[in-house]
């Protein structure tokens, strides 16, 4: 009985084999081939030619993930308007590229210096972005704020604060500079959110709220951007190994100064910034750029509510009990 069952094995492989080597699979299969590859080469191309030249208008550009992104628009032969609330940090920016080897012609970048949190002055720098290049075809709202604390201890200053910087200010940029878009009937506008803009994690009330509140901000404004041919991108990383948890504000608005174990273990910015330029080149709408168990949890929040607020109330326990120790 077992050598029959190796005898019908062995015949079964060489049926199979045989089938896929015949003359009728083969060319199947590397036709197939050509055309997957011939896509990607395609899509390679109109990603290039999308990007170079392209304005492209970077905020909170001089660290960070922003830092990375102007690199790699820079190195996409982009025209670059890098903003921040630095002069200094964004001319050091400047130089550093203007320096840097690269495979494509490049522009000078033009900087733009302002607060997001100081509507006024964001209005004004719309203006000022407008007569750099006399058109923008790709904003991408990248600066923010984090924050570490609990709600019952934060001031509304504080919530008001990172909402200022999080939401209204790119909001603002955004609203200012929609109208040269629609009336050129182009244009492309990212927003860099984050995980924490579809699921809430305790004791970052206010940043969770704001890039929730950037989330549905974004999506109605895709909606309704499609008659004039906007894109817009909403991208939302995980854990990024940057110096945002050291500059994130605490409940009664110091700085929190602590490198986090979750921020010091996350993606490196170099890579999540080019992961950001591909999703920009191909157009994508929405995009998770995190690890599995961040991704896992947003699908967790869907389909099993109860235990995903099972877990954040667990972890709320864990952080409570660590802090007080």
């Amino acid at each position: 009985m077992v050598m029959l069952r190796a005898a019908v094995k062995s015949l079964l492989k060489v049926r199979v084999m045989d089938f896929i080597t015949s003359t009728a699979i083969l060319p199947l299969l590397f036709g197939c081939l050509g055309i997957f590859g011939l896509f990607r080469l395609l899509q390679w191309i109109r990603m290039k030619a999308y990007l170079r030249k392209a304005v492209v208008v970077i905020t909170g550009a001089t660290s960070g993930l922003g830092k990375e992104c102007a690199k790699v628009f820079y190195a996409a032969g982009a025209k670059l308007v890098l903003c921040g609330r630095n002069g200094e940090a964004l001319e050091e920016l400047t130089r550093e590229l203007t320096t840097s080897a690269t495979k494509v012609q490049t522009h000078k970048p033009h900087t733009v210096t302002f607060d997001l949190a100081d509507p006024g002055a964001t209005v004004a720098a719309a203006a000022e972005i407008l007569q750099c290049f006399g058109h923008v075809d790709i904003l991408v709202n990248n600066a923010g704020i984090s924050y570490r604390g609990a709600i019952m201890d934060t001031t509304l200053d504080v919530d008001k604060r990172v909402m200022e910087t999080n939401y209204f200010g790119p909001v603002a940029l955004t609203k200012a500079l929609l109208p040269s878009m629609i009336r050129r009937r182009q244009g492309h506008v990212v927003a860099i959110s984050s995980v924490q803009g579809k699921i809430s994690v305790p004791f970052r009330s206010a940043y969770a709220a704001s890039k929730h509140a950037t989330q549905a901000f974004f999506d109605c404004l895709r909606a309704e951007m499609e008659q004039y041919e906007i894109e817009v991108t909403v991208i939302s990383p995980g854990y990024i190994h940057t110096n945002l948890s050291l500059n994130a504000v605490t409940a009664d608005g110091s700085r929190y100064g602590v490198m986090d174990k979750t921020t010091a273990q996350g993606r490196s910015p170099v890579e999540v910034a080019q992961d950001v330029l591909a999703a920009v080149g191909k157009k994508k709408k929405d995009v998770i750029l995190a690890d599995l168990l961040p991704s896992l949890a947003i699908y967790l929040r869907t389909l099993a509510p109860g235990l995903f607020f099972s877990l954040m109330a667990s972890r709320a326990r864990k952080e409570r009990k660590a802090k007080n120790s």
